[in-house]
């Protein structure tokens, strides 16, 4: 939370942005993308509150410190070369504003300059009836509304030959502008309508971006947010329409439109997951008849056969499951094939939904068998930490449920060092010291980190549990070679022989110090701090 005394200030200062960075400027508009990226991307850290300044750190190629004065922007500082206001205080400025309003709106706003701009350049300042001309020539049914939506699209994204990847978000948001327009006012009608419309887009979008080879990197930093924005919109229109019964006059356009969909998942293109995602939404909201789904089944095995296509195994896999065709759908997942493992996450929290048990058993130990491959594949700690969250909270229903609690613990295992917080509290609840303290072995956490309340309890159950993790520290602390490190050493050898003396093994403690001394004789200043800590005779 923001402290309330610098409230009014972000406000002032995010109207005075706005005027100090200019939409319609090439380099501020670069500079906003690239703040706005490192925000995105959670690269603002550290964020902390000093007098009536904002401070926080941006991972960037090498860490920026940024110094942020709410009250005169422009008088912010940081330590980057870059001079004047860069995409560090600019990453720092969006990260405090989403703690108190929207960023998206405040982009919006600053971009509203220039896209009014762009709009009116290309397309004239258009009015409501301008935009309803689309609708007056449109015929009934679901194929006046493809030609119309087709329309739209080449006029406003094709017509004018390649559009810039920068530009597309505002033409796109033109199109939708029109498409929505042209929406009948029957609210039901409506909705099916966006839906066919939202579908449409997506796959048009496909297209462009493969006819002018556009990459995933160049998607991702210009206009991922359009596929990812119309599959939202898909979803919540299908939660909407599925409240009720359709109507039969519905059926048509929903035949119409399941032949439509096949195309979202055939074919080489990024943007995998959220295609198949599209893909199996409609299948399980919309396309519900058996004969529908058995020949789509027979259509996706021939090609799934053919390629290896992440989307269209996803999609066999799916209608599979659909329709209860557990041995097929698993003969696929099966497969060593690490990748399929965040597709898995929606058939897991289906069968939760539904709680569907029984069938889910096979399912859960297939994902928690791919969990070790697929988070080695990352180096992205973040990610992976928060792919790790998901799929715990993703089982946790089965296994209570089901009593399964061994193949809870295994996903723990399966996905260490990411769960360890819950994997710790785990064994530590169930009394399970041994394995508790082989887990601290593992992450290699100094002895002082693990909690003072931990390590008295222990000591009163087992002491002997903690032995192997004393020993562990003082070697590393030795290991390190410096003063401080060698008292710190000395210090934990202490603790180490009190042990020892409560579990009556002195014997042991006066043999694993000769062994310790006579191997680190060469190392003067540790000698010198054993002596000074009256582990052996001055």
């Amino acid at each position: 939370m923001i402290p309330e005394r610098f409230l009014e200030p972000l406000e002032f200062a995010a109207n005075e942005l706005k005027g100090l960075l200019r939409a319609e400027n090439e380099e501020d508009a670069r500079l906003v993308q690239k703040g706005l990226m490192l925000f995105r991307q959670g690269l603002v850290y550290q964020l902390r509150f000093e007098d009536d300044k904002v401070l926080a750190t941006v991972q960037d190629v090498t860490p920026a410190k940024v110094e942020l004065n709410l009250e005169f922007i422009h008088l912010s500082e940081c330590s980057c070369p870059a001079e004047g206001f860069c995409r560090h205080q600019t990453a720092v400025f969006l990260q405090l504003l989403s703690k108190a309003k929207s960023v998206s709106m405040w982009i919006e706003e600053w971009r509203r300059p220039i896209k009014e701009k762009q709009t009116a350049k290309n397309w004239g300042l258009q009015r409501a009836k301008d935009l309803l001309k689309s609708s007056d020539q449109m015929k009934k049914g679901y194929d006046g509304w493809v030609a119309g939506f087709e329309e739209s699209f080449t006029e406003l994204l094709e017509k004018q030959g390649e559009p810039r990847p920068y530009v597309l978000p505002e033409l796109f948001q033109v199109y939708l502008r029109r498409m929505k327009a042209g929406a009948p006012v029957e609210q039901e009608w409506k909705l099916l309508y966006l839906l066919i419309g939202y579908v449409f887009s997506f796959k048009k979008l496909m297209a462009l971006s493969k006819k002018y080879g556009h990459g995933e990197e160049l998607i991702d930093r210009y206009y991922r947010h359009l596929y990812q924005s119309l599959m939202e919109d898909s979803v919540e229109i299908m939660n909407k329409l599925s409240v009720h019964s359709l109507p039969f006059a519905f059926d048509q356009y929903i035949e119409k439109l399941k032949d439509d969909s096949a195309g979202l998942i055939t074919g080489s293109f990024g943007l995998d997951y959220e295609r198949a995602h599209l893909y199996r939404l409609l299948w399980t909201h919309f396309f519900k008849k058996k004969e529908w789904r058995e020949a789509e089944i027979h259509e996706l095995k021939s090609i799934v056969k053919g390629e290896s296509s992440l989307p269209a195994l996803a999609g066999y896999v799916h209608l599979n499951i659909l329709e209860r065709n557990d041995e097929q759908a698993l003969s696929v997942l099966n497969v060593p094939n690490h990748l399929m493992t965040p597709y898995m996450l929606y058939w897991i929290d289906y069968f939760s939904a539904n709680k569907d048990w029984n069938r889910m058993g096979p399912y859960a130990e297939a994902f928690i068998h791919k969990l070790r491959d697929y988070l080695k594949q990352s180096d992205d700690y973040y990610a992976c930490m928060d792919f790790t969250r998901m799929a715990i909270k993703a089982i946790s229903p089965y296994c209570l449920e089901s009593s399964k609690m061994d193949l809870y613990e295994k996903a723990l295992m399966e996905t260490l060092p990411y769960s360890y917080s819950d994997y710790e509290y785990l064994l530590f609840e169930k009394g399970e010291f041994i394995k508790w303290a082989d887990l601290q072995a593992f992450i290699g956490f100094d002895i002082d980190s693990l909690g003072k309340d931990r390590i008295r309890e222990i000591s009163k159950k087992d002491p002997s549990i903690l032995l192997p993790l004393y020993h562990q520290a003082i070697t590393a602390h030795i290991n390190m070679k410096n003063r401080d490190h060698y008292r710190e050493a000395v210090r934990k050898m202490k603790k180490l022989r009190t042990l020892y003396n409560k579990l009556k093994r002195q014997e042991d403690w006066q043999l694993f110090l000769e062994l310790l001394l006579e191997k680190t004789k060469r190392l003067r200043a540790f000698q010198e701090e054993c002596k000074r800590g009256k582990l052996i005779d001055a």
